[in-house]
């Protein structure tokens, strides 16, 4: 049986190690940031509740929302220049039929992946049902329906009585991205293409 300084000792090292994991997943997400920045659309990070990252999250006590306490994953989504507007010093990212959304999700922890994954695809062809103008107004919704919506992630086809929108993304092994040119190489490049060779729905 374990003694109490043997279970102190674990909880340390388990918040130790999740806050470890916390900071290296930020500081690739600004790097992803900061590269896209100096791509030929001038990509912005997206801020739906501010500059941070988007995930489904609970305080509840009940099991299966106890389970929610930990940001197990999390979403960002960038968005070209001139695809935004700066309103009252916040970027907004208007919906309209030609845009096209790269998204990015960080899978730390799920019941149906071995490993930690990366997700980086496009979202597009967007309409909504609800009254919502700009994108960042879906984020929550996308991450609190995110079993059904990447349930095939190399092709979305996704609505429901609120959002329709098609997406394409490409799945990698979160740990195998060890320096800055395999982010550009493994997620960068391969979001990029995606990106460049999809055309939404014209109006």
């Amino acid at each position: 049986m374990e003694t109490k300084n043997e279970l102190i000792e674990q909880s340390n090292l388990a918040f130790d190690f999740i806050q470890k994991l916390y900071l290296e997943t930020s500081y690739l997400i600004k790097e992803v940031e900061s590269i896209l920045s100096e791509e030929p659309e001038e990509f912005i990070i997206g801020k739906p509740g501010g500059y941070g990252v988007t995930s489904r999250g609970s305080s509840g006590l009940e099991s299966n929302y106890v389970k929610q306490w930990i940001m197990r994953k999390f979403a960002v989504f960038f968005a070209p220049k001139d695809k935004t507007e700066s309103k009252a010093g916040q970027i907004i990212t208007p919906i309209t039929k030609d845009l096209k959304i790269l998204y990015m999700r960080i899978v730390l922890n799920d019941e149906s992946e071995k490993e930690p994954k990366i997700l980086i695809g496009i979202i597009y062809d967007i309409n909504t049902k609800k009254g919502w103008e700009k994108f960042e107004q879906l984020m929550g919704h996308i991450e609190y329906y995110e079993h059904k919506i990447f349930k095939n992630p190399s092709s979305v086809s996704y609505e429901d009585t609120y959002i329709s929108f098609k997406g394409e993304f490409i799945k990698r092994d979160l740990f195998d991205i060890t320096d800055s040119s395999l982010i550009n190489s493994k997620i960068i490049q391969s979001g990029l293409s995606i990106y460049r060779k999809t055309r939404p729905v014209s109006n």
